[in-house]
């Protein structure tokens, strides 16, 4: 027996078997009990925590009756009951918190390995909250103050010093880090924060352990320079500032190269008040005439060295400079040095020659271009995903960056959101960020984060110190485009317009731009060349380029240019996407995808329908497949409402069954679907384009206009001999499907499927593959083969994930998860629910998480968690709540809440939500939904008593499915229970015929009267 209550409250058998501890109450108990292992508990403390100021009347005997539930809850738990109480009867050491206590000084780093999360103890508890707490904090101090001799704590002891910043035991640590990690510098100004706060907060003095070593580092300050001391704290580049340092140790020129604004300067000097010696910067962004370069180093070295110098008087500056140098030993820092970058890399290249003793560090928008040099890019601060909760994002460098040159700005889950949004919009770039951190004195962090598109405009108002290029986000980048020729302005005008990057190909056809001028704008920092080989510029830098293209009036020629390049790919891409290699093309569109979506919305602005619909007709199947149905559906759906005269007929057809095919999972509704496939089928009655989906028209509008039914096809089993194999097999599918979902022979349904999964393998077209393969382990599961259902359901998984299908991958994912749970693989089918919530959490549609939480509650459920099993169907529900689609899921929703309410005795909830089910599982016509309804009916009326309604229940539901086989699951359990079959109008007919739906309608007319009556 194990108790662990350093996190969420867990109880492990002897066995190593979790055991849950159901309810807060229950919970409550456990840790107060635990805290005091060993020791009597009175039940004055356990009433004041369990129910505070809630005590119910008799609370000794509800009390009674908790310690009941526990020990009911974990047989092995020994509780004894006193005159005054309750005590645990357990060794101390096998409760984590007193583990922790005992281990925390002795061997702090095992402690700290015993908390799991935020601890749960109530209001009672808390004085043994805030003492573990104040335990784990020192613990954490001696555990990384033996780290220390090892390796760099600085950012452990940063985070712990922001979590508790009146410490001064822990900030004495952080600056003995820091003078450790070559940072003095920082150690002094993490010194003067700190005494700040004391002195604001308590009114106090730093003590005399934090004096002494501010003192200690004065006295080690001793090197000589002109390196500024900075007045705001140096964020998110602790990685890059070692390891510049680690290259200027190694290297003797080393050149920080980036955009503007993204930090080199700050960077630099960073790094050079942690090197020792002496250390002198150089700024050359006054300078404006490249021969002045020699005396701004001049101007900026120590006037001893000017009285040298003058001692020395040789012929020239450069002479005079060079010789002063060479028996020297230090650090150069030559900052922006874009704008006089030949003169500047002459003159580094003749001092570095001459004085074997002198390091330099250069930064610039390009690098110099010398012998030996180190090219060290400075990237953007990291920036958290669009989604992430408050927690999530404060540990990355550009939220903390903005939080602190922010007043008053504390993030909360409330406000990440527009914070997350700024960082991203503004690349990570540190003084964008700081302007714009400037600007929320004025605007709401939401207002400034929907305003961000016209960022030069908003983001000025910087530091009136800096220097004028960096007072406003316009002037950083006017800086850049002034020193550029007018081809690489050109060039830089028209990758502005490709907002997903370019490989050398597009840039040479759209942009005109050939490998040199590429080149010239890599190196002046303006563009990005990745390891995929596409070229990318930073927003800023694209949307500044978008400006200069509209006024040099060349917009409209680049969207052309962009379109007919892109429709070319396009046309070539499709036909492979029903092939084998569509994993190569597939690969291939996606690398293009923002830029396809920037050219369907140039052509919609435009009023270029011709080209709009070309791209949509070449360009739906690649949606559909990748997973991007709700940005397909809008854009088909946008094209199809443009005024299409000039677009070719085939093409246009094609536009509107993307529309609707997108729009099944998207945002448009079933009416507006029917109408769109129906249009689709008009259009292309009469068209030669032997494009396969053209021909599938007929079927899909019949399926969605309901001309579909038991027996009739809507013509997709003529197709079963198309001459293509692709279209052969999906006819094959879709028929296999009708015949599942109108309860015809299970026998017929699974010929047809393995056609299907024949033809698809034959081609190779992996989504085809997947999805028979996982219809096919429905069916497996269905009579009871779960090893097979698994086999099959695991391969089609690990297509549709091949392929990249968002949307689908959750819901497939949970049919493995209880396929795996059913076949006796719980642990294997609790890791797959975690897989299938993550996938849901990124395709960030509501139907779809809504699937993985009824997963979650199904299988929670069977496990007897009934609590979190409810929490989980509910959340289902209300997710679906406005779905205009899939209303059997609503139905299986309904079902699985029944089952939940009927095993926790609440019978006429039960009833209300199973005939919720029933209902509307009916109007469904889906068959192998309405006999899972039926089944789940089938546990009520079985609760009731009533064994013979519940066994005709069941053989309804075998009927609806088409097939005799007994069902599994919930009905083996319940059929092991029931003897009778139940009678009704034309249900023995309709049962012997296989007629579901007439079965299902009997059924419900034989339960009206005796339901609604109950």
């Amino acid at each position: 027996m194990d108790i662990a209550v350093l996190g969420p409250v867990e109880v492990r058998a002897g066995t190593g078997e979790r055991i849950p501890i159901v309810g807060a109450r229950l919970r409550t108990l456990m840790i107060l009990l635990a805290l005091d292992a060993g020791r009597i508990v009175s039940a004055d403390r356990l009433i004041d925590g369990i129910w505070g100021d809630d005590a119910p009347s008799g609370a000794g005997n509800a009390l009674q009756a908790l310690v009941s539930r526990l020990r009911r809850a974990v047989p092995e738990l020994r509780v004894e009951a006193s005159p005054h109480g309750y005590r645990l009867v357990i060794d101390p050491d096998l409760v984590d918190a007193h583990r922790f206590a005992r281990l925390a000084a002795e061997a702090p780093g095992r402690a700290l390995e015993l908390w799991r999360g935020e601890l749960e103890f109530p209001g009672a508890a808390e004085a043994d909250a805030v003492r573990l707490t104040r335990l784990r904090t020192a613990a954490h101090r001696d555990w990384l103050a033996r780290e220390m001799a090892h390796r760099d704590v600085v950012p452990e002891l940063e985070a712990l010093v922001a979590a508790h910043p009146l410490d001064e035991a822990l900030i004495a640590l952080l600056l003995r880090a820091l003078r450790q990690a070559g940072s003095p510098g920082r150690a002094l100004q993490v010194f003067e924060d700190a005494r700040r706060r004391l002195a604001d907060q308590l009114g106090a003095d730093p003590s005399p352990e934090l004096a002494a070593l501010h003192l200690d580092l004065l006295r080690a300050d001793d090197r000589r320079g002109n390196l500024p001391a900075e007045l705001s704290s140096f964020i998110g580049r602790d990685a890059e500032v070692r390891a510049v340092r680690e290259l200027t140790t190694r290297h003797r020129l080393v050149t920080l190269t980036g955009p503007g604004g993204s930090g080199k300067t700050r960077l630099s000097v960073e790094v050079g008040a942690g090197l020792p010696g002496e250390v002198w910067r150089v700024e050359l962004a006054p300078v404006r005439d490249p021969a002045e370069v020699v005396q701004a180093i001049l101007t900026a070295l120590h006037p001893r060295t000017q009285m040298v110098l003058s001692r020395i008087e040789p012929a020239t500056p450069l002479s005079r400079l060079r010789d002063a140098l060479k028996s020297r030993d230090l650090l150069l820092i030559l900052d922006n040095c874009e704008h006089v970058i030949t003169a500047a890399a002459e003159t580094a290249d003749v001092l570095l020659r001459a004085a074997p003793g002198l390091r330099l560090i250069a930064t610039s928008r390009e690098p110099l271009g010398i012998p030996g040099e180190r090219i060290f890019p400075v990237e953007p601060l990291a920036s958290p995903p669009l989604g992430a909760d408050a927690a999530a994002a404060s540990v990355f460098p550009s939220v903390r960056l903005m939080l602190d040159r922010s007043s008053g700005l504390a993030l909360s889950d409330a406000n990440v959101e527009p914070v997350v949004r700024i960082c991203q919009a503004l690349d990570g770039m540190p003084l964008a960020i700081e302007l714009a951190a400037a600007r929320l004195r004025t605007l709401p962090v939401a207002v400034l984060a929907d305003r961000l598109a016209d960022r030069f405009r908003l983001l000025t108002g910087g530091s009136r110190t800096a220097l004028p290029r960096h007072q406003t986000l316009r002037a950083v980048v006017d800086w850049s485009w002034d020193l550029l020729t007018e081809p690489e302005r050109r060039l830089w005008r028209g990758l502005a317009a490709l907002p997903g990057g370019a490989d050398v190909t597009a840039a040479e056809r759209v942009c005109a731009a050939d490998p040199d001028l590429l080149g010239a704008l890599v190196d002046k920092s303006l563009l990005v060349l990745g390891p995929d080989g596409r070229y990318r510029m930073l927003e800023t830098i694209r949307e500044y380029g978008l400006e200069r293209l509209d006024e040099a009036g060349e917009t409209e020629d680049l969207r052309r240019s962009l379109a007919d390049h892109l429709l070319e790919l396009a046309r070539e891409a499709e036909p492979h996407l029903r092939r084998a290699e569509q994993l190569s093309w597939l690969r291939r569109l996606s690398a293009e995808h923002d830029n396809l979506h920037a050219a369907v919305r140039g052509a919609i602005a435009a009023g270029d329908s011709r080209t709009a619909a070309a791209l949509v007709a070449n360009l739906g199947w690649y949606w559909w497949l990748r997973g991007h149905r709700v940005e397909g559906s809008l854009l088909s759906s946008d094209v199809a409402a443009m005024d299409t005269g000039g677009a070719d007929r085939s093409e246009l057809a094609l536009t509107y069954a993307y529309a609707a095919l997108n729009g099944v999972e998207g945002p448009t509704g079933f009416a507006e679907v029917e109408a769109l496939f129906l249009r689709a089928e008009e259009l292309a009655q009469g068209t030669t384009s032997g494009h396969p989906l053209l021909r599938l028209l007929t079927p899909l509008a019949a399926v969605f206009s309901g001309r579909i039914r038991a027996g009739v096809f809507g013509g997709a089993d003529r197709l079963f001999d198309d001459p293509d194999p692709w279209l052969r097999a999906v006819a094959q599918m879709v028929v296999g499907h009708v015949r599942i979902n109108f309860g015809e022979s299970a026998e017929a349904a699974e010929a047809d499927l393995s056609e299907s999964l024949a033809g698809f393998r034959a081609v190779g077209e992996r989504w085809g593959i997947g999805f028979t393969l996982s219809i096919l382990a429905d069916m497996a599961a269905a009579r009871g083969d779960f090893a097979r259902a698994v086999e099959w359901q695991r391969e089609a998984f690990a297509l549709v994930e091949d392929v990249g299908m968002r949307e689908d991958l959750p819901q497939l994912a949970v049919k493995l998860a209880h396929q795996m749970w059913m076949s006796g693989d719980r642990a294997e089918a609790h890791r797959t629910l975690t897989v299938a919530r993550e996938h849901a959490r990124r395709a960030a549609v509501p139907e779809v998480m809504a699937t993985v939480h009824h997963g979650e509650s199904v299988i929670a459920r069977a496990e007897g968690r009934l609590d979190e099993a409810r929490a989980h169907n509910d959340e289902a529900i209300r997710l679906i709540e406005t779905s205009t689609f899939a209303p059997q899921f609503g139905a299986l929703a309904r079902s699985n809440g029944g089952l939940i309410e009927g095993a926790a005795g609440d019978l006429v909830r039960a009833r209300e939500l199973h005939r919720e089910a029933l209902e509307i599982a009916v109007r469904t016509k889906d068959s192998p939904v309405i006999a899972e309804v039926l089944v789940g009916f089938a546990d009520l009326v079985l609760r009731e008593g009533d064994t013979a309604r519940a066994a005709g229940l069941l053989g309804a539901a075998d009927s609806v499915r088409g097939s005799k086989d007994r069902s599994v699951g919930d009905a083996e359990r319940i059929a092991g229970e029931a003897r009778a079959a139940l009678g009704g109008p034309g249900f023995e007919t309709a049962y012997r015929r296989g007629d579901g739906v007439t079965v299902a309608t009997a059924l419900e007319a034989a339960l009206e009267g005796p339901v609604r009556r109950q």
